[in-house]
């Protein structure tokens, strides 16, 4: 990816060629067809109206999962589809994605028992393609315990374990990005499509406007795609909805708790009595829990946690853990999603399918709605295979199953070797162990790319970051297109809603490193400073 410094040129080139696809939003699935079509061969170009992964590819529940709960609702075809992603996903980006072992509890009259989580298991190993190592396994009440002995004991009569795979969100939607402009992709945030251009009633491209300069350019595409998420709708509108669907919003909640107030060891994924499906998960020292799932009719760009939703997961996970005793003063951030699934008439919000349907306009507007994180690669090369009526030559086939993301080449090496090995490397420059890890977890194998930044970080005097954030914030800074302390704090490290008080203890400095570097003015500088200040109130309960 390139640098905010580079947004002159990358304009000038939006506005100065034709492409062959044009995508509209780059969220998880926008960048995931970016990256499939200009594997294939096609001239690319993706524009976003905030920052990259701003909308819901930044506040999903950060499971790569095959979604387990579908198999009641019976959307086999859905669950062995994503099932089978989940480890395609891990393949291809290795230093975003793990293998979680999950654990599901089944107790006296629960929603589930020892016979229908047997069978759902075993019947979501073999839809998936789990490979034998990961199978799930049944456990016994005491064996249950054992994993996670917070758990109510009483009326547990034993549980499912099997795994899914744990991701950031944002930042495989930052890899997937910056692989597809490494293959010539032009990508760019805080670009928004304003109106369409027509030839002969056929979308021909879009007017854009810079958010950040109000400037305006034309962008001309063969085929123009609308990957925008909750904001479909709305693109649409500027063409023509002459399918007559639309999008049903629904809204997920998470909180964060510190493990010292809620010692979590194991992820645990349970039922509540409403019949939702709620995850609780251990990550860095933190305890996360989630998601709810209401209507939403609000503008999804600041979708907001409230008391309600709040207490709503403090409920469930006390319910669960009795001994925890959790209140909303133990909850240091929250986050909000909004999901845009497609509407289904007389469904519950938890009801409605997760599944995507692509739409195609009169005047030639592809549209992707609906889906799910864990299918987006498999979105993104259905959407693409259904532009072969725009082009005389034929277009190859997907390339990108076994394709590595930016950072996820690790070809033969053994990865938990490279993370070792390069994390020993490191140590040599002063960082502990655990900062080493981490580091080169973040960046894969980009890590050799910022091991050359270590002699110009080092001379920066800022005694409130250590040399491994130095690192961070520089390579994000030169090669992530960061423009502002939300970008950062946000989208390419997730600190505002895992470390809080490291944001809140970090960003004065920071925020004067970012307007030195990217040669900001005083305005833009404060610009940044307020909306990172309201977005931490907002992750905070009111």
């Amino acid at each position: 990816m390139k640098s905010y410094l580079d947004r002159t040129y990358l304009k000038d080139t939006l506005d100065s060629y034709a492409f062959d696809v044009l995508v509209i939003g780059g969220g998880i699935t926008g960048a995931g067809i970016a990256l499939d079509a200009i594997s294939r061969g096609l001239t690319v170009a993706l524009i976003e109206m905030q920052d990259f992964a701003g909308g819901t590819s930044s506040r999903s529940t950060k499971l790569v999962h095959g979604g387990l709960r579908y198999l009641k609702q019976f959307e086999v075809q859905m669950v062995s589809e994503v099932g089978k992603e989940r480890e395609i996903v891990y393949n291809n980006a290795k230093h975003v994605t793990e293998p979680e072992w999950m654990l599901l509890p089944f107790y006296k009259k629960g929603n589930f028992g020892p016979l229908s989580t047997s069978v759902g298991l075993k019947v979501y190993d073999y839809l998936a393609g789990v490979k034998k190592e990961e199978r799930r396994e049944m456990l016994s009440k005491q064996e249950v315990l054992q994993l996670e002995p917070l758990l109510k004991e009483k009326g547990l009569r034993g549980g499912g374990h099997y795994v899914e795979y744990r991701t950031d969100d944002a930042r495989l939607t930052i890899e997937v990005l910056k692989k597809a402009i490494e293959l010539g992709a032009v990508c760019l945030n805080y670009m928004k499509a304003e109106e369409f251009i027509y030839t002969h009633g056929q979308i021909a491209g879009v007017v854009a406007e810079d958010q950040l300069t109000n400037d305006k350019l034309t962008i001309e595409a063969k085929a123009v795609i609308n990957a925008t998420g909750p904001w479909v709708d709305n693109v649409r509108k500027k063409d023509s909805i002459d399918n007559g669907k639309h999008l049903q919003l629904t809204k997920g909640v998470h909180i964060v708790v510190d493990q010292q107030r809620f010692p979590l060891q194991q992820a645990i994924y349970f039922d509540v009595p409403d019949g939702r499906m709620i995850f609780a998960v251990p990550r860095d020292g933190k305890a996360y829990v989630g998601t709810t799932d209401t209507f939403y009719d609000q503008d999804p760009t600041h979708p907001l946690a409230t008391k309600e939703d709040v207490s709503y997961l403090l409920n469930a996970v006390n319910s669960l853990f009795p001994n925890v005793g959790l209140t909303s003063t133990d909850v240091e951030s929250t986050w909000a999603g909004v999901r845009p699934l497609i509407s289904e008439e007389g469904k519950s919000a938890s009801e409605i399918s997760r599944k995507d349907e692509i739409w195609k306009s009169d005047s030639g507007l592809i549209t992707i709605a609906g889906g799910k994180l864990t299918g987006y690669r498999k979105m993104a090369e259905d959407t693409v295979d259904q532009l072969q009526s725009f082009f005389t030559k034929q277009l190859p086939p997907s390339q990108t199953k076994h394709l590595p993301l930016s950072g996820g080449d690790f070809g033969l090496l053994d990865y938990d070797e490279y993370i070792y090995e390069r994390s020993k490397q490191l140590i040599y420059y002063g960082l502990s162990l655990s900062e080493a890890r981490h580091l080169v977890k973040f960046l894969g194998k980009n890590c050799e790319l910022a091991l050359g930044y270590i002699p110009y970080v080092e001379k920066w005097d800022v005694p409130s970051l250590n040399l491994s954030d130095k690192i961070m914030l520089y390579y994000t800074i030169q090669n992530e297109m960061v423009t502002s302390l939300a970008d950062y704090f946000v989208r390419r490290t997730g600190l505002l809603y895992f470390d809080i008080q490291k944001v809140k203890s970090t960003y004065g400095d920071v925020s004067q490193l970012l307007t030195d570097e990217l040669q900001l003015s005083e305005e833009q500088k404060q610009r940044g400073e307020e909306e990172l200040e309201r977005l931490l109130a907002e992750a905070e309960v009111r």
